[in-house]
């Protein structure tokens, strides 16, 4: 397994800033949310692409890949009911993949809660089959750019589709590509009542990445979840992708969160 640390929390900093103190803390990668370097990602040059990803290689760390890949530019929907929409959606969700592919990054977390629930007057089946559509082009991009494309179960509280690692694996099935797979969340999965030692072994096959956090949506350790069943499940099922640790609460501050939630993660690991 690999370390890594999504950078949202690191608000007002440089990402080879990230890069650099990730690195000094012993990070294996940082993960990367794009609005944090453009409001579109059609907006980074070609050259801003080429900056990024040689600051990372000067911190000596990878780029784990991205993740809230929706959150702007405004009015992307994976599975609204206007066509327009949806096919503006799709190619931008192409473009992320494109932008994961010149950083040289190795997953995107398709999360985006607001971006997908069901919407009136659709039908659960026909906002499925609308999400597999777009899934599967990402998928087929994914393969060639060598990425992979990861659905992730969010909780219900969030979203209503897709809210438990079961529905996660139908829709990887139904799409049916190598570079498509899913994510598991520790804070969404106990939101859920879910076991997740349970939940790893069950889903084994599938699961590309992970999201190390806590039933309060703080740093890992810091909540009621029970952390050693969970590092144990991983090393079971041979993962070996990133433990990437992300927040929903950014205080005391980003140094502090870094450090606490990597030396926890190194006691169990």
């Amino acid at each position: 397994m690999k370390l890594a640390i999504c950078n949202e929390m690191f608000e007002d900093w440089k990402i080879e800033d990230v890069f650099s103190y990730a690195g000094e803390l012993g990070y294996d990668a940082v993960e990367i949310a794009p609005f944090t370097l453009a409001e579109s990602v059609l907006d980074i040059s070609e050259s801003e692409r080429t900056r990024i990803r040689n600051a990372a290689a000067d911190a000596k760390i990878e780029i784990a890949g991205l993740h809230w890949l929706l959150v702007s530019p405004p009015g992307l929907y994976i599975n609204h009911p206007d066509a327009e929409i949806r096919d503006e959606t799709r190619d931008y969700l192409l473009a992320l993949i494109d932008l994961c592919g010149d950083l040289d990054g190795k997953i995107l977390v398709f999360g985006s809660p607001q971006q997908r629930n069901v919407m009136d007057p659709l039908s659960f089946k026909e906002a499925w089959n609308y999400a597999e559509e777009t899934f599967t082009a990402g998928a087929e991009l994914a393969g060639e750019r060598g990425v992979t494309l990861c659905m992730e179960p969010l909780s219900s509280d969030q979203t209503n589709f897709i809210t438990h690692p079961d529905n996660a694996v139908e829709m990887v099935n139904a799409v049916n590509h190598p570079n498509f797979q899913m994510i598991l969340d520790v804070c969404s999965t106990a939101k859920e009542g879910l076991d997740m030692p349970t939940q790893i072994r069950n889903c084994a096959k599938h699961v590309a990445h992970f999201h190390s956090n806590d039933d309060n949506g703080y740093l890992p350790g810091s909540g009621n979840v029970d952390y050693p069943p969970i590092i144990e499940a991983l090393q079971e099922i041979d993962y070996q992708g990133y433990l990437s640790t992300e927040v929903f609460d950014f205080k005391p501050d980003p140094k502090t969160i870094a450090k606490q939630s990597i030396d926890f993660l190194n006691s169990l690991l």
